[in-house]
């Protein structure tokens, strides 16, 4: 049982840091878009980016290790419930968030392996969505104002854990690190709060329109979306330095999170 404790632990903190190198791209990225030098990303995007690099796909293949080592992170936080969330509406509201998380970092981590020539990504090319193939049943509006009030309860989340500081409960670091640590937790937390803000806001619109809109949004097209807007470039470079903060935040909790495999 502590052998296999061990390794749960290496997961955990090894998909950390693979989060924490992904949105250091992303954020990075956006700081360069907002001063015109290059093009917002997204998840895949970041992935495609460190493929570019001299030993891109040594690097693919670390962050593939990463991306699935979270996933199962992930599985367990929803199944073994180790930060004893419970089991009352708002802990299993916070156990569903996290196994949806780990869906879509195993799916990040299929799409990476793409990139190296080891699956298909997916089913990419074709393929639709759970979402587009909710829509042809129940519509696209229902649909979109669904997922609006999901990322909407998403972003306030961030914001609350933020506010109160609730990361500071499974952190376990010295008076020191906690002093410097919680101002870019916050910051961090409440950027990535407000991209998920932004996505509510654009499938609202969608929603209230006609409900045609064609793929849900995603994390590039938030970004896109507050280049437009007036100030554009300043929020989005605001926004994106509050994303690498968040990653910093990342890399953190590979080091000093708190993580109760035992009490599972």
């Amino acid at each position: 049982m502590a052998k296999g404790s061990r390794w749960i632990k290496h997961l955990a903190r090894t998909g950390y840091f693979a989060r924490g190198l992904v949105y250091t791209i992303i954020g990075l990225f956006a700081v360069l878009a907002a001063i015109g030098a290059a093009e917002s990303k997204d998840t895949k995007g970041a992935l495609q980016t460190l493929l570019e690099q001299p030993f891109g796909s040594v690097l693919i293949a670390v962050l593939i290790i990463g991306l699935v080592s979270y996933g199962v992170w992930r599985v367990f936080q929803s199944v073994m419930d180790p930060d004893d969330h419970g089991t009352d509406a708002k802990g299993l509201t916070v156990r569903a968030g996290l196994f949806s998380s780990a869906v879509t970092y195993g799916l990040l981590a299929l799409y990476a392996l793409s990139l190296v020539g080891i699956s298909n990504g997916g089913g990419g090319g074709g393929g639709s969505s759970p979402a587009e193939m909710l829509a042809a049943f129940v519509g696209s509006r229902p649909v979109s104002l669904g997922l609006a009030a999901i990322f909407l309860g998403v972003a306030i989340a961030h914001w609350v854990k933020a506010y109160k500081r609730k990361y500071a409960d499974h952190l376990k670091a010295s008076d020191a690190v906690m002093e410097w640590l919680h101002p870019i937790s916050i910051t961090g937390l409440t950027a990535r709060g407000c991209v998920f803000a932004t996505l509510a806001v654009m499938l609202v619109l969608r929603g209230l329109s006609s409900g045609e809109g064609g793929e849900t949004p995603g994390l590039k097209d938030a970004l896109e979306y507050i280049q437009g807007l007036p100030f554009g470039a300043f929020l989005l470079a605001a926004l994106g330095i509050g994303v690498v903060l968040f990653a910093v935040y990342s890399f953190a909790e590979a080091i000093w999170r708190e993580i109760n495999i035992e009490d599972a």
